[in-house]
């Protein structure tokens, strides 16, 4: 799958523009790729479109792909609405799901997202997956800590554990 680059349509028209103004000066493709942040392939690439199509060739292309459902202001509500936590939302506690988003934007926005396809749209907001860590409910405070304290030495250096002599427990 190929990624658009990062920037606006706008911005990547500038680099465009700026690569083909380095070749102009003598630069080499290297030398402007490396100026532009992009690789000489892309630079070749943009100066054969140049040479064939002049400065429209350069020009930034219609997206591909349907419009995007939610506005540019009703993407920024929603990632407010993750920020301020899914308990604010109405759901019983913090944890963030597909299916929750997907019910947050429903409710909001009259929009269906599948829940599946809020991961795209999280992803463009910024948002990265987090995972809760498990904790066992049994779990007995402060058990663990005195383990790793005493136990895990012995049986990972094999070695008594600290203020322990060997052989006398």
């Amino acid at each position: 799958m190929i990624m658009r680059p990062k920037g606006s349509a706008e911005e990547l028209f500038h680099h465009r523009q700026r690569a083909i103004e380095l070749l102009k000066q003598g630069l080499s493709k290297s030398e402007v790729a490396r100026r532009i942040g992009v690789t000489r392939r892309t630079v070749r690439r943009w100066h054969h479109d140049w040479r064939q199509g002049g400065e429209a060739a350069l020009a930034p292309k219609p997206a591909v792909g349907a419009p995007a459902k939610l506005t540019d202001e009703q993407q920024a509500e929603l990632a407010q609405a993750l920020l301020d936590g899914a308990t604010a939302a109405g759901f019983d506690s913090e944890l963030w799901t597909g299916r929750r988003i997907a019910a947050l934007i429903r409710q909001r926005f009259g929009v269906r997202y599948h829940e599946r396809s809020v991961l795209r749209l999280l992803r463009a907001l910024g948002f990265t997956p987090q995972r809760p860590e498990k904790v066992a409910q049994e779990r007995k405070p402060g058990v663990k800590e005195r383990w790793l304290h005493w136990q895990w030495p012995a049986i990972k250096k094999n070695r008594p554990p600290p203020g322990r002599l060997a052989g006398f427990y």
